[in-house]
This record gives structure tokens, sequence and C-alpha cells, in this order.
């Protein structure tokens, strides 16, 4: 078997995802997300300009040395554009070797190591009261576990809330959103949320939330610990972690278990977090961190030190990458959670999924390979959409962590 062709299909059925379709001349085909938010056509000249070209007349079935052939032999490593690439090719390999085999991707993990995989949903509001009614919203739906996100009193749009949604859709198509930030205000607000929301859910609801990486290490283990009595089950992306020996300060001061990684490429950008046991969930994900391959090393290294996986799963990874996670997530022994955002209706229809929801839970479905497909008839109705995310200001114009 040989790879005969490598497409890569650009669509917006909602957002802009990139997606890499690997075909063999014996018809076997599989596919990959490599979905960079904002910089999606970078990835996209990088595929089709330097990877693909290297790729064909090549066995698919040698995942590994694949992999390291696009990571070792391209001399400049890593990063989020170079990694994407990598992770589609190899989400999309790996789709080729389970159908090849005839079995789901989990199967050809090594099986099973659970029945289903606990999700959270995303609960947010402008005030209190808004936050607490969506939490007992995602309740009702069957979830066991919220990630609670609140607006802070005089700013009208902070991650996670927007003013107005139809006017941010019409300037992201522009320029980047700038919205403006206390950390002051911030951290005096959130532990009253958290204390309203125990008060009304109790303590049968997990309950999480995510700082965005715009704390210091001291303002981050001064909110964990005010939050220690509500009993989080983490606090999300406290501190930005180029500086991972930053995190050792908020450990030393609050028992709040902490979860990092969305935006790690690598091993490398784990490694010290991990063996220091800085932090309890790593939250790396298939898209971003090398595809399977890539995912495979960092969770098998973090069950070393007792750190849990926590897949990033938002509305701009495509259904391909929450279908791999969701294998590797039925499959890996240190599972922690998943996140779950859920899509729009285009997004489901022009990614065909075997994956399924019920009740505050996923599965991956018993499909051959990861058991996503991608309709290409209905990727032409959504052409590429130019969007950016948005980008965060202090209140005297400094630009800051978004």
């Amino acid at each position: 078997m040989k790879i005969k062709e490598i497409r890569v299909i650009v669509a917006s059925p909602g957002r802009n995802f990139v997606t890499v379709k690997i075909i063999t001349d014996e018809g076997l085909y599989g596919i990959g997300d490599a979905t960079v938010n904002g910089r999606e056509k970078a990835v996209v000249a990088y595929l089709e300009d330097h990877v693909a070209p290297c790729l064909i007349g090549r066995d698919p079935m040698q995942i590994e040395d694949i992999w390291q052939y696009l990571y070792r032999g391209a001399y400049w490593r890593r990063g989020p554009i170079t990694m994407a690439a990598i992770s589609g090719v190899d989400m999309a390999l790996w789709d080729i070797k389970a159908k090849a085999a005839n079995m789901p991707l989990y199967q050809l993990l090594g099986g099973a190591s659970r029945g289903r995989i606990m999700c959270y949903a995303h609960a947010q509001g402008r005030t209190i009261a808004e936050v607490v009614e969506a939490v007992q919203e995602k309740r009702e739906q069957g979830f066991a576990a919220i990630r609670a996100q609140a607006g802070v009193p005089g700013f009208e749009s902070i991650y996670g809330i927007r003013k107005d949604k139809k006017k941010l859709t019409t300037l992201a198509k522009a320029l980047p959103v700038e919205e403006v930030w206390s950390t002051s205000e911030y951290l005096r607000h959130i532990p009253k949320v958290f204390e309203k929301l125990r008060d009304v859910v109790g303590w049968n609801t997990h309950l999480l939330h995510d700082a965005h990486h715009r704390l210091t290490p001291i303002e981050a283990a001064r909110l964990g610990k005010e939050l220690e009595p509500f009993r989080l089950f983490w606090l999300e992306d406290a501190v930005p972690a180029e500086l991972p020996e930053g995190y050792r300060l908020v450990r030393q001061h609050t028992t709040t278990p902490i979860a990092l990684g969305e935006i790690f490429n690598t091993i490398w950008d784990a490694r010290q977090l991990i063996e220091e046991q800085l932090i309890d969930y790593i939250r790396t994900t298939s898209v971003h961190a090398g595809g399977v391959t890539g995912l495979r090393r960092i969770f098998d290294f973090a069950s070393i030190y007792h750190v849990r996986t926590a897949c990033h799963g938002p509305t701009d990874v495509s259904p391909v990458t929450m279908g791999t996670n969701l294998h590797i997530d039925l499959w890996v022994p240190n599972f922690g959670i998943q996140e779950y955002s859920g899509y729009r209706e285009a997004t489901h229809e022009m990614f065909p999924h075997a994956w399924s929801w019920k009740g505050g839970y996923l599965h991956p479905g018993e499909a051959i390979g990861h058991g996503v497909d991608i309709d290409e008839a209905v990727a032409e109705k959504y052409p590429y959409k130019r969007a950016y995310l948005p980008v965060n200001r202090l209140e005297d114009g400094t630009l800051w962590h978004w």
C-alpha cells in the first residue's frame, strides 16, 4: 500500500477547519484535523507546499517513521504550525491503519479502559444569576461536570462572555476584537460566583473554571486558595506556561487542582510540569500535539506522575479531533475528563461521525478507523472566511494575555 494523494480541505461551517485527506493506491483513505484557529492558511501552505510532496509514494503503515521524518527531518522543530500539520497527517494515517485492521482505533491502541467518557460542558453568564441559571440548564441536560465562566462587573466582554455575539462575528472577519481586562476586579468577583453556585447546586456537581492564562503565579495562588472551600474540579490555565517554574509557587499555596496544556505542542512543553507534579490534568489535544502518536507519548509520560488526561475540546477543533480524542480517552488508563463544547448543525453535516453524546458522557462508537469522515460536497458550500480570536488589553491599554 502506498500514499497516492493528499488533499487539504479548508471550509467554514461556522468555524474554519483544515482537514487532511490521505488516499492510498488501494482505495483506503483517512482524514485528520490540522486546524490552528486564526492561522489556518499558514498550516495549509505548510501542508501543500512542504509536507504533501514528501509523502507521496510512502507506506502509510509506517506511522512512526513518517512522524519522525516530519518532525526531525524538517530541522525547524515544534511550533503550532508544524505540529498541526504533523497532527493532521498522523490522525489520517492512524485512521487508515485502523481501517486496514478492520477495527475501531481504540482497539488498535490496546482496547477500552472504560465504558464511557465523562465530559464537561460550558456554562456562562454576564451576572452571577445568569451563571447559576446556565449551570442548572447543563445539569438538566445530564452533565455531571460543568465549567462556569462569569462576567466581571463593569466590563462588557471578557473571555467566555460577549456583549453582542452578532457584532463580534462581523468584526472578527476583519480584525481581532479588542477586549479590556482588570485582574484585580476579576480576583474579587470570581470567589463570589462559586460561593453562590455551591449554595444553589450543592456538592454533587463537578465545577471547573478557566482563568485563561491571565494571572501571575502569586495571583493564581491566591485565587486557588480562595476557591478551596468550593472544591473545584480544577482551575484551568491560571498562569502562562512559558515559565513552568512559576507553577511551583501556585502549588505551594493551594490544593485546588490545576489543569494546563491546551496550547502545548509536544511532550517537551509539558515535561517539567509533569515531572515536578505541578499540574493535575494535562490538557493537550491531538490536533496540536502531534496527533495520536504525540498525544500517546504525553499521556503515557503523565501516568507515571499521577497526572490525568483532559483533552482540549472547543468548537475550533473539528469533529475529527473530537473523534480521535475520544478513542484515546477510551483507551488511556489515566483518563480524567473530556471537554465538550458541542458543534453547529452545519459542522455535524460536514463531518459525519460515529461518536455520540448522552447524559454527560461521550463514546467514540464502533466504526472502523476513528469513525469520522468528511463530506466534500458539503464542504464546498462553506468557503473559508478569514477570522481571528480576540486580543486583550489592561485598562491602561497594555496588551495582555487573552
